[in-house]
């Protein structure tokens, strides 16, 4: 088979590698890709967005299945043009990556099929938002609708704060378009766990929980990320956790997407909260999350291309999901000031180290090559993962060889998977 996958960050660098491991690849393309993904698979110069583009090399090379790993090309219907054109593609339809591509549609769906969530208000119009941010009880959850790299959330704990959180998302427009409508959510306590799924429209196949950390500077202070480190599993994904979620958030999705006439394939994830009250779903995301897939992916039993041919297919029923007895952790390297101003163009030492070791992967998130050398090209550099027998192991060796690797203005958190410790 010829394969290619869309994106160029630390997700379709696992993605790549996971798909390499499969004896059905004979060869792997991606678009546009980066210094590590191009270790692997063969680098094209077309952007994710240039949906046209990628449709005619994928005909002029006959690739046999194209993987979509980013938001943005999903949400703006890549997946449509590729199948109108009688291509194999993973992912969801426009019309189906609406259930990331605006939080009001998925807050909206849970309400109406009783998927347990936050309560929440929608708004268009700033002045009405404020002026019901004067009746709402203290924290709020403040969300522009639209896709905002994972950062268009804020957490607001006075009324002061709540207001300024407003104007810098509906009249600032500090996520551009993705703030013409906000979401106003109650503000959930408790762990915060992710899930990836698989689904072919109708079955949904569970992979491992993880946890990821959103803020960028330790103890969950700092500006919201993309994701500066995670693990698995989550050792706060119990059992009964499990059950609950199977009976009343992952099938009750599935089958409202398709009742909606929105038939969900490829891949969704759930960012769950774990209340008092039971767990609670934050949000949907219609792709595999960024680092989540850094560490789920690798310790992931099954051939992923034969998963994913089974969920093109209509055919996810016939596939068990099977994961190692084992965990990982990831340790994200960024540039330092991400995520707002950052240097690039950094020379990057140390990454010949993991080639020679089992166990350990360093997943490019932003890189480039540069006269020949790897360089930094990213806010979010690397992403440092480590298999061990259990999260402590897995923990202190993903840490051990964050220092292996060198650049200036390396950046990265400390205090990834402290909750371990606790237990």
């Amino acid at each position: 088979m010829k394969v290619l996958i869309v994106g160029s960050g630390g997700r379709e660098h696992a993605l790549a590698l996971s798909a390499a491991k499969s004896p059905k690849v004979e060869k792997l393309y991606c678009a546009p890709g980066n210094a590590g993904i191009g270790q692997v698979a063969e680098c094209v110069p077309i952007g994710a967005m240039e949906f046209e583009k990628l449709a005619a090399f994928a005909k002029e090379q006959a690739v046999d299945f194209t993987i979509i790993g980013m938001d943005d090309p999903l949400v703006g219907g890549i997946v449509d043009v590729f199948e109108e054109k009688g291509l194999k593609v993973f992912g969801p339809r426009k019309n189906a990556a609406i259930l990331e591509g605006s939080k009001a549609f998925s807050k909206d769906l849970m309400k109406k099929y009783n998927i347990p969530t936050a309560a929440y208000e929608t708004f268009d119009d700033p002045k009405e938002a404020l002026a019901y941010l004067e009746t709402a009880k203290m924290p709020v959850v403040l969300k522009a609708d639209g896709l905002a790299l994972g950062k268009g959330v804020l957490i607001c704990k006075t009324l002061e704060e709540a207001k300024e959180g407003v104007k810098s998302i509906m009249e600032d427009k500090k996520f551009g378009a993705a703030g013409n409508r906000m979401v106003v959510e109650e503000f959930m306590t408790g762990r915060e766990v992710s899930v990836l799924s698989f689904v072919d429209g109708k079955t949904i196949r569970i992979l491992s929980s993880a946890q990821d950390h959103k803020r960028a500077k330790d103890g969950d202070q700092g500006l919201n990320t993309g994701g500066m480190g995670t693990f698995s599993p989550s050792p706060f994904y119990t059992k009964e956790v499990d059950e609950f979620c199977h009976k009343y958030i992952y099938q009750a999705t599935v089958d409202a997407m398709a009742a909606e006439g929105r038939p969900f394939v490829g891949v969704i994830f759930f960012g769950l909260m774990l209340t008092e009250d039971g767990p609670k779903v934050l949000e949907y995301n219609a792709r595999f999350g960024d680092p989540e897939a850094q560490v789920v992916l690798p310790r992931m039993k099954n051939d992923m291309l034969e998963v994913m041919q089974a969920c093109v297919e209509g055919r996810l029923d016939e596939i068990q999901i099977a994961f190692e007895d084992n965990a990982a952790v990831c340790v994200v390297l960024a540039s330092d000031g991400y995520p707002v101003a950052y240097e690039k163009g950094c020379p990057i030492e140390g990454l010949e180290r993991f080639e020679k070791t089992q166990d350990y992967y360093c997943f490019h998130a932003g890189t480039a090559l540069k006269d020949g050398k790897i360089v930094t090209n990213g806010g979010r550099v690397l992403g440092v993962t480590a298999k061990g027998a259990d999260l402590k192991e897995a923990r202190r060796k993903a840490y051990e060889a964050a220092e292996w690797v060198r650049f200036a203005n390396k950046y990265m958190r400390h205090d990834i998977g402290k909750a371990i410790d606790e237990l």
